[in-house]
C-alpha cells in the first residue's frame, strides 16, 4: 500500500475534517443493507421505516473501479433491503489522485462520510480528533469479529479510528532445490526468525548462495521486539542494549554474505531470487506473478510457508480500513454501513474476487483459504491466511512517522553498507528522531 499523504497535506486534511464535512455530491448508487449478521453499530437493530429520513452517504475508495464494480453494486443492492432510505454515493480515486480530491472537497466545505484509509493515516487523523472512535460506536460482538492484532492497530489510547477491511501479509518463499542441496528438510520449514537464520547460514556454507534479500527499514527493530518510540511517543526507544544488539546481529548477516548488500534498497529481490542468487524470499503474494514471468523454472521449484515469527511474536500486515469523519452529518448511518461493508461475509466475498486477505476471523474459516490445488498461489494463500492470527500493522501512530522511518533507515544503511559504528549511528538516529517528535 502506498503512503497517501505528505505531512503538510495531512495537516491540512485533518484541519478541514475537524472544521466540518458531510455527504457530498457525485454519481449515486443505491445503498443497501444486510441484517443477516447485524449492522454492527450500537442501536442499529431497528428496521428502517417509511418515515426515516433520506440519507446520502458519500463513500470513497482507492483504485477499485471499474474492476470491482459488480461486487460493490451487489453489496449496495443488499444494503438497500434494510436501509431503503440510504443512498450510497460511491467515488473511487487513484492513489495519487486521492489527496488532491480530498483537499478540494474539504476546501469546498464537504468530505466523505465513509472513507478508505490505510492504518497509519487513519491513526494520524484520529489522534487529531478528525475521525469517529469506533469503540464508542460498534458493539463488542462486532469488534470481536476482527483479528485482535489488526483491530488493535487502529487504536491509539483506547480509541479505534477505523474498522479493518482488506489486508495482506508476507510469506516465506523457499527455493526447494537450493534448500535440499544444502541438506535442509523442506517438509519442516523454519518457524522462527532464528530458524530462518540457521537455514540461511547453512545455505551459505553448503552452496555459497546467499540466504535472502531484505528491505532496510525500521521493521528490522520491531520484529525483534525493540520499540521504536517510548510509550508516551516523546522519545526514541531503540537506542538501548537490545536495540544495539539487534542491529549488530543484522550487520553480521551482511558482513557474512547471508544477506546481499547489493539489494539494500530491496529493488532487485525478484532478480536475485529468479537468478538463484538467494534461496529465500520474504514477500507478499504479488511476488508470484513477477517470479513466474521472470523465471518459470524457478517458479516451479518454489514453495510458500507462513512467515517465521520474530521475538515480537507477530507478523506484519498491511491493512486498509474504513473510517468515518467525526464531523459527518450522518455518523450513525455511516458507522452502520462501515460495519456492514467489513463484516465477515462481505470480506470473504471481496477476498475471493480481489485476491486479498480478510481481517475478520470467521472469513478465514471458509474452505477457500484451505483448499490446496498444489500450485504456489494456493500455498501462498494458505500460508498468508494462517499468519493472520499473529498479524498487526506496523506503525508509529505519530504525525511524522514517514520522516522517522526515513531517518532510521539512513543510519541503518550507513551501518550495513559503510561499516559505521552501531552504537554511534543508533544514538545519532535517536537524536534526530527526538527532534522530529518535538
Amino acid at each position: 500500500m502506498k503512503r497517501l499523504f505528505s505531512g503538510m497535506a495531512t495537516t491540512v486534511l485533518m484541519a478541514g475534517l475537524l472544521a466540518g464535512c458531510g455527504g457530498g455530491n457525485g454519481n449515486e448508487a443505491n445503498g443497501n443493507g444486510n441484517a443477516a449478521n447485524g449492522n454492527g453499530a450500537k442501536g442499529s437493530n431497528e428496521p428502517a421505516t417509511e418515515t426515516a429520513k433520506e440519507v446520502k452517504l458519500e463513500f470513497w475508495t482507492i483504485s477499485l473501479q471499474p474492476k470491482f464494480n459488480d461486487y460493490f453494486n451487489n453489496l449496495f443492492a443488499a444494503y438497500q433491503k434494510d436501509h431503503p432510505n440510504v443512498k450510497i454515493d460511491w467515488k473511487d480515486y487513484p492513489y495519487d489522485g486521492l489527496q488532491s480530491q480530498l483537499l478540494t472537497s474539504i476546501a469546498g466545505g464537504s468530505a466523505p462520510d465513509v472513507v478508505n484509509l490505510n492504518t497509519e493515516l487513519a491513526n494520524q487523523m484520529g489522534s487529531k480528533g478528525a475521525l469517529v472512535d469506533m469503540n464508542q460506536e460498534i458493539t463488542p460482538e462486532t469488534k470481536a469479529a476482527y483479528f485482535d492484532g489488526i483491530y488493535k492497530s487502529t487504536e491509539i489510547d483506547g480509541k479505534a479510528y477505523g474498522l479493518p477491511w482488506y489486508t495482506s501479509s508476507q510469506v516465506l518463499f523457499i527455493n526447494k532445490a537450493i534448500a535440499e542441496k544444502a541438506g535442509l528438510d523442506v517438509s519442516n520449514p523454519p518457524k522462527t526468525r532464528e530458524d530462518l537464520l540457521t537455514w540461511a547460514r547453512q545455505v551459505k556454507e553448503k552452496t555459497g548462495i546467499a540466504g535472502y534479500a531484505q528491505q532496510v527499514n525500521s521493521n528490522l527493530l520491531a520484529v525483534d521486539g525493540v520499540p521504536l518510540l517510548s510509550e508516551d511517543k516523546k522519545k526514541a526507544g531503540f537506542n538501548t542494549d537490545a536495540g544495539y544488539q539487534a542491529i549488530e546481529n543484522q550487520r553480521k548477516l551482511y558482513e557474512d554474505g547471508i544477506i546481499p548488500k547489493e539489494d539494500a534498497n530491496f529493488d532487485k529481490q525478484v532478480t536475485y531470487f529468479a537468478s538463484q542468487q538467494v534461496a529465500f524470499e520474504l514477500s507478499g503474494s504479488t511476488f508470484i506473478n513477477r517470479l513466474q514471468t521472470a523465471a518459470p523454472d524457478v517458479y516451479k521449484q518454489t514453495m510458500a510457508v507462513p512467515m517465521p515469527l520474530g521475538k515480537a511474536g507477530s507478523r506484519f500486515s498491511n491493512t486498509m480500513n474504513i473510517a468515518v469523519p467525526a464531523k459527518s452529518d450522518n455518523v450513525k448511518e455511516a458507522v452502520e454501513f462501515a460495519a456492514f461493508l467489513t463484516n465477515a461475509q462481505n470480506q470473504l466475498e471481496f477476498a475471493k474476487v480481489a485476491n486479498t486477505l480478510p481481517s475478520t476471523k470467521d472469513s478465514i474459516k471458509d474452505p477457500f483459504f484451505s483448499q490446496d490445488d498444489g500450485t504456489l498461489e494456493a500455498q501462498a494463500k494458505i500460508a498468508s491466511s494462517q499468519g493472520l492470527e499473529n498479524a498487526s500493522d506496523f506503525l508509529l501512530g505519530v504525525e511524522k512517522a514517514g520522516d522517522i522511518n526515513t531517518t532510521i533507515v539512513k543510519h541503518l544503511q550507513n551501518i550495513f553498507l559503510n561499516k559505521a559504528d552501531v552504537k554511534a549511528e543508533m544514538d545519532a538516529a535517536a537524536k534526530e528522531v527526538e527532534g522530529l517528535l518535538q
